[in-house]
This record gives C-alpha cells, sequence and structure tokens, in this order.
C-alpha cells in the first residue's frame, strides 16, 4: 500500500469526530470561546435541535479582520504559545480545532466587530469565500448551518430532536453554573427557554442554582467556601435529606471548566459516607480553584475530563472540607450557643455505659412540660426554646413527640441516639488513634512484585493504618499486626485491597471505612431500643443532645432522625381560617 498525505478538508473531519460529537458539542466549543473572549452575555438561538442552526453571539472582544481566516485554520490560536503555556492553560479552549473542525462538517457564517468595524467570513466544505464588511457590534457571532450535510453517515447517528436538544440544554445549563457573572439566554425553534441575568453575590449566584437545579436543591443547600494557601473549594451541597436515585446532579468546576473526575467524586462520596441512605447519591455544586500548573486539562480530546498532579492532597482537601459542612447538619446547625462548654464536668448521657443514663443533675434542671417551661420563660421572648423545642409525649414506644417556636417536632428515640453515641465513639477511637493487635500466627500472602516493592515503600503509611506488613521476599509479604478492632476480619482480603488502592491512587481509607462500620454496628446495638418508656426529662436530654451532636440530622445509615410539622401546615390539615 502506497503512504500518502491527507489532504486538510479530510485532516479537519477525521478531527472532527473527536471534537464534534453532535449538536451539543458544538454549541459547547462555541459558549467556551465566547467565555474566553471576555462575554458578559451570550445568547444562543437553536433551531431543529441544532441539525438546521445554531447561532451563539456574544458581547466579547471581537476578532480582528486579519485574524478571521486564521480563526478556521487547525492549531491556529490565541491561547497559547508555547510548552509552559500548555502546562498551564486557564482558558476554556486552547487547541485551535473547534472551528476547523466545525466548519469541515457544516456550513458556517463567522461575524465580528471590534475597534469600530464589523467583518464577515463564510465557511463551506472548508473553504472560506473571503471578508467582507458587515455590520455588528463588538463581539462576535457564529453561525452554524446543516451540521453534517456532507457527511450523511454521521448525521444518522443523530438522534430526535428532543434527544438532540435535551444534550444541548444540559451543556448550556452547566456553563451557565460555571459562569454566574455572565448572562446567558437561548431559544429553540424561536421559543425562549433560558434567560438567565448576570449573578454577582452569592444569594444571586444560589438563586441561579436554584433555576438551574432545582428550587427544591437550592432550599436543601449548604454553602461551603474553605481554602488553604494553593486551593480553595466553594459551592453548595445538598443535606444528606436531598439525595437523588442516581448521579444526575453532580456539578465539578475546575478553574472554570466544567469537568467530570473520579477522585472528586469519591472524595464528596466519601464525606457523605456516614449521612447518606444506601445506594442514594448525594447532590452538589462545586467549584475547585488551584494553580492551572498541577492540572493536565488536555487529558480529554474534548476537555471533559483532567489529570490531576497531586491527586491525593486534592483528594483529602475536598473531602475534609465537604465533611466539615455536613458535621453541622444537626438541629439548629451553626448555632454555636448549643456547644457545651469546655468547663462541662457532666454528659447528658453516660459515658461508661453507653447506655441511657441520664445525668440527674441536667435532667432535673430541665422543665417536664412545655407548659412548665413557659412559665419558666415569661419574661424571656420564645427565643430561648431551643430548636427541638421541648418534650410533651412519646408515641408507638419509638417516637418523641416535641413542641418549639415553629410546630411540632417528631423524633425517631433510636435513630437519634444511634448517632449520638456513634460519634462519641468516633471521638473517642481517634483519641486513641488505631491500636495495633499483633496477630498470634503471622499471616504470609503471595503478591505481584510491583505491589510487594509498594508495600515495602509505603511501610510507614501501613503502620499509620494499624497494619504493620513485611516484605519476605520478591513476591510475598508477611502480615504481623492489624487494627485492634478489625482482628476478626479477612485479614489477608484486608491487605490486598488496601495494597489495590495504593496502587491505584496512592492512598486508602479501607482501614478507616471499615472501623466506622464496627463502631456503627456498636452504637446501633448500644443505643435506646423500640418500646423503652422514657420520661419527660429523658426524652428532652435525648433532644438537647441532638443539638449539640454533628450530623444528628441522620443515623449512622443515612435515615431522617426528626422532622417537623410547621403550624401553618397543621392548620391546613384540619381547615382552619378557610
Amino acid at each position: 500500500m502506497t503512504i500518502r498525505k491527507l489532504p486538510s478538508h479530510l485532516v479537519n473531519q477525521i478531527a472532527a469526530g473527536e471534537v464534534v460529537e453532535r449538536p451539543a458539542s458544538v454549541v459547547k466549543e462555541l459558549i467556551e470561546n465566547s467565555l474566553d473572549a471576555g462575554s458578559r452575555a451570550i445568547s444562543i438561538e437553536i433551531m431543529g435541535a441544532g441539525k438546521k442552526l445554531i447561532r451563539v453571539r456574544d458581547d466579547g472582544a471581537g476578532i480582528p479582520k486579519d485574524d478571521l481566516p486564521l480563526a478556521v485554520q487547525r492549531h491556529a490560536t490565541s491561547k497559547i504559545e508555547s510548552l509552559t503555556d500548555l502546562e498551564s492553560v486557564v482558558s476554556l479552549g486552547f487547541r485551535g480545532e473547534a472551528l476547523p473542525s466545525i466548519a469541515s462538517v457544516a456550513r458556517m457564517k463567522l461575524i465580528s466587530g471590534r475597534d469600530g468595524s464589523a467583518w464577515e467570513l463564510e465557511i463551506e466544505n472548508g473553504s472560506d469565500a473571503g471578508i467582507t464588511p458587515s455590520a455588528h457590534p463588538t463581539g462576535t457571532t457564529v453561525e452554524i448551518y446543516d451540521l453534517f450535510y456532507n457527511t450523511p453517515a454521521r448525521r444518522k447517528f443523530l438522534r430526535t430532536d428532543r434527544t438532540e436538544f435535551t444534550h444541548i440544554d444540559k451543556w448550556v445549563r452547566r456553563l451557565a453554573l460555571a459562569r454566574p457573572e455572565v448572562a446567558f439566554k437561548m431559544a429553540h425553534n424561536g421559543r425562549t427557554i433560558l434567560n438567565l441575568m448576570p449573578a454577582l453575590d452569592v444569594k444571586e449566584q444560589l438563586a441561579r442554582v436554584g433555576h438551574i437545579c432545582g428550587e427544591v436543591f437550592s432550599s436543601q443547600a449548604l454553602y461551603l467556601e474553605h481554602d488553604t494557601e494553593t486551593m480553595m473549594l466553594s459551592g453548595w451541597v445538598g443535606l444528606p435529606t436531598f439525595n437523588r436515585s442516581q448521579a444526575d446532579m453532580q456539578f465539578w468546576f475546575v478553574n472554570g471548566r466544567s469537568i467530570g473526575d473520579k477522585t472528586l467524586s469519591h472524595a464528596v462520596r466519601q464525606a457523605y459516607r456516614d449521612v447518606l441512605f444506601h445506594g442514594r447519591f448525594p447532590a452538589y455544586v462545586l467549584y475547585l480553584s488551584l494553580d492551572p500548573a498541577k492540572v493536565d486539562t488536555n487529558a480529554h480530546p474534548a476537555k471533559h475530563e483532567v489529570r490531576f498532579r497531586d491527586g491525593r492532597t486534592i483528594h483529602g482537601f475536598v473531602s475534609h472540607a465537604v465533611e466539615h459542612v455536613l458535621s453541622d447538619t444537626r438541629p439548629g446547625g451553626h448555632d454555636t450557643s448549643l456547644t457545651p462548654t469546655a468547663s462541662s464536668s457532666t454528659r447528658f448521657f453516660s459515658q461508661s455505659s453507653m447506655g441511657f443514663g441520664i445525668n440527674q443533675n441536667v435532667a432535673s434542671s430541665v422543665p417536664e412540660t412545655l407548659e412548665a417551661y413557659q412559665k419558666l420563660s415569661t419574661t424571656s421572648e420564645t427565643d430561648a426554646i431551643p430548636p427541638l423545642g421541648f418534650a410533651i409525649a412519646q408515641i408507638a414506644g419509638i417516637y418523641i413527640l416535641a413542641e418549639n417556636n415553629d410546630g411540632l417536632v417528631i423524633v425517631d428515640m433510636h435513630a437519634a441516639h444511634e448517632r449520638i453515641l456513634y460519634e462519641r465513639l468516633k471521638t473517642s477511637f481517634d483519641d486513641d488513634q488505631l491500636v495495633r493487635q499483633p496477630l498470634l500466627v503471622p499471616s504470609t500472602i503471595a503478591v505481584a512484585e510491583a505491589e510487594a516493592i509498594m508495600a515495602e515503600q509505603k511501610a510507614s503509611l501501613f503502620q499509620h493504618l494499624g497494619l504493620t506488613v513485611d516484605r519476605r521476599g520478591p513476591t510475598s509479604l508477611i502480615i504481623r499486626e492489624v487494627p485492634a478492632l478489625l482482628k476478626q476480619s479477612d485479614v489477608e482480603l484486608l491487605v490486598r485491597d488496601v495494597i489495590a488502592d495504593l496502587m491505584e491512587s496512592g492512598g486508602s481509607t479501607l482501614i478507616e471505612e471499615s472501623c466506622d462500620h464496627i463502631l456503627a454496628t456498636m452504637a446501633c446495638h448500644s443505643s435506646v431500643r423500640a418500646n423503652r418508656q422514657m420520661t419527660i426529662p429523658e426524652m428532652n436530654a435525648l433532644l438537647r443532645e441532638m443539638e449539640v451532636t454533628e450530623r444528628a440530622d441522620q443515623c449512622n445509615h443515612g435515615r431522617p432522625t426528626w422532622t417537623m410539622i410547621s403550624l401553618d401546615e397543621l392548620d391546613r390539615l384540619f381547615l382552619r381560617g378557610q
């Protein structure tokens, strides 16, 4: 066979196979170019789900007349000049492939205004018809007609208009979340679908999040802002009770780029591990900012993924930040007035037995009924009533009924006590660190040579995890000590899994997760059981303990521990005022 050089137009069409998957890919690339140009308002018009027309208009810097022909040539870009620029990319686009790839599979018109003049360039089959004067304000409009008109085989792979527009809508909304300060407007077949004003502060940004992700999410989202000298994480994470059956409401933006990343997703999942119901997924909109040199944006043809130079550090940073915010998912939230002082010498529950023993000094000071409390507080407003109010009854041997300022509070006493004990056990366990248990008979396991080398290099990390693992030969390891809490576990399988984690990501949380699982089981078996008749002081003591316990809104399995029915809801149930 004869080796021949491919014509440039065919090269562009091959490149289009990577860049232009469907109409949504075109919309994404054009909007990203507009954002790179410094646009503050972007208008998108779609006809026939993008098969007939895609028009993207912006108010960015515009393209100079002499640069218009270069804009549609491969590997021509204003965004990088050297390898140093490539290693620290801050723009969304940088390869110079988008416009020429699109122009090779569609008819294109490029109109741009700059410095008081405007020019137009039409391209068909990859060839331009020359530059002509035009009328256009500062900024650029790109019009794409008849997508895949000259590659009918690819056009056959497109789905229905409804499906294709759904993909377009998804990407526009993602980009609108990525850049809240930019106004977005989109119409499909002449009907306005999206019209978002610039969001310049946290309140307006949350309103945009609510518009895109739904008001239910925005009303149940916690704001997060956490930074170090080298990184910053901000955004919103949904309350554990707002969860999904699939990972369809998880948005990550790294240095303004919408991406999907396993390291970041796992870090958030790790933070939710103690509060999310089994088989459910958290919802979040999170923004990570870091030195561009520490993230490789050139890891995916369509730039949907990135690669971190220190994924382990970033994983820990994200997991810690999200876990810290979720720790305040308790009645009263950030109300520090409910936190016990350092001088408190007693707790509401007996810590020695981890049972439901009430400290009598505390219990005796709690009013036995809300009526008694109201008599005591006639001179102080209702502000002194704590978030969960005061107990008034117990029903079915399971639920505590209490009244607060807003209405009726219902508490699952077993689930609530289980969370309280679990958090206390974790604190005690963390304070003592991991206690190692020597094996009566050390266990020898066969591994691959690369795994043996990894275990030898990470000996100090194994020690930190409570494991003493020595290399015995080129392909064998000997396990001498394990965490005391896991002495009954399958030690060989545990070590193999830890090594697998180390080989893949350089770190492992398996030991911590296994220990937490055992502590959760201990808390479940030690907590107050159903049908235990409680006195009013005992119920109030439980309510007060919930208010100062981290993550008390959910039990260890992610089930809610309490709910509330407002007075307005009660009035509606009984048709009062109607």
